[in-house]
């Protein structure tokens, strides 16, 4: 007698299922057909366990915990980035032939293992957690509102799956380097929430290291990730606020030019020219240089950006009054008054049809 089992299908107890694996190598490889009993509440882990213990003994999967907290069990099953342990048979219908195949985005090591070092490197280029130099460890203190509010990222497993359907390092190899990945979004949003973490310019890291600019917001990673974190709308899109209110907002770029950084209302010592140090640059909006210049090699792909330029200020750093009275919005364009528009293709920071790379 067929018992119920969840949506999708009766789910007989030693039922047998079609399933197509992919076998193979970074040399190449195949969808190798398979015949295997599933039974009932078993997920598809199982299935690969008995597959080994049976047909393919020398089929590579990785996984360890088994119970949906190590994220080490990630593959493709029906093209969808999942958790081999966390995906129930009695989900796919029964005469449904179930798909599976490694994570497309990494290289292949073997059948469903890959290579994800990648996501390694991009770990050890965040800035680690910057505690107050004043706090000794067993001092620091938070409020459980600030525990709270950065809580749902650490419940991130790593499984990578949101690194895996990222479209901009799925579809782009070229994008790697560059581009950090949502896995490490939501890093950075959970240190720049974080009140004891002294390390202030996570915001500016992210959009000129990690690459910040480039994600759309297609909330694609969002909708695989196992533990439900709500990486776009709670982390991503944050973010890209903070630096857009950071870089772009005019009373914020405003107030850089009236109070300069890094420099107090007593100190009336002339800037030097030759070493400017913290500048305004026009091309991002940034006051840190060395994120100028990790901006250039990084997310704008080596082409030439503006040279960061300091505004013309007096003997006490302060702005002459025609900054203030400029007969057009905003400023002088950065351009300059002479230049027509549209642009040619190879003065453009972004990636134009006819610009050569």
């Amino acid at each position: 007698m067929d018992k119920p089992n969840g949506t999708g299908g009766t789910g007989k107890a030693g039922t047998t299922r079609s399933f197509k694996v992919w076998r193979g190598d970074e040399s190449g490889g195949e969808l190798t057909d398979y015949q295997i009993q599933v039974n009932e509440g078993e997920v598809v882990l199982d299935v690969i366990h008995r597959l080994q213990a049976t047909e393919a003994p020398d089929l590579a999967c990785r996984w360890n915990c088994k119970a949906g907290k190590c994220g080490s069990c990630s593959m493709e099953i029906n093209g969808m980035p999942r958790l081999g342990c966390m995906t129930r048979m009695s989900t796919f219908e029964e005469t449904e032939t179930v798909t599976i195949t490694p994570l497309r985005t990494f290289p292949i090591i073997r059948d469903l293992v890959t290579d994800v070092s990648f996501n390694y490197e991009k770990a050890r280029e965040t800035p680690a957690f910057a505690p107050p130099a004043d706090l000794a460890p067993g001092e620091y203190r938070m409020q459980q509102v600030d525990v709270e509010r950065s809580q749902e990222f650490r419940k991130c497993i790593e499984c990578f799956l949101c690194q895996n359907t990222c479209h901009v390092v799925r579809d782009h190899e070229e994008n790697k380097e560059a581009f950090a990945g949502p896995r490490y979004f939501i890093r950075a949003a959970e240190l720049d929430m974080h009140p004891l973490d002294t390390k202030s310019d996570r915001k500016e890291y992210a959009q000129a290291s990690q690459g910040l600019g480039f994600c759309n917001i297609t909330k694609c990673c969002s909708e695989v990730c196992p533990e439900h974190i709500k990486i776009t709308d709670n982390a991503i899109i944050p973010m890209k606020e903070r630096v857009v209110d950071r870089r772009y907002d005019p009373l914020v770029w405003l107030g850089s030019k009236i109070f300069r950084r890094g420099q107090s209302e007593g100190d009336q010592t002339p800037r030097d020219p030759d070493n400017l140090g913290e500048v305004h640059s026009v091309g991002g909006g940034s006051h840190d240089s060395e994120s100028e210049a990790d901006a250039e090699r990084g997310v704008h792909w080596n082409r030439q950006v503006p040279h960061p330029t300091a505004p013309s200020t007096d003997s006490r750093g302060r702005l002459p009054i025609s900054e203030f009275t400029f007969d057009r919005a905003a400023a002088p364009s950065p351009f300059g008054d002479d230049v027509t528009f549209p642009l040619p293709a190879d003065g453009l920071n972004y990636s134009h049809p006819e610009q050569k790379d």
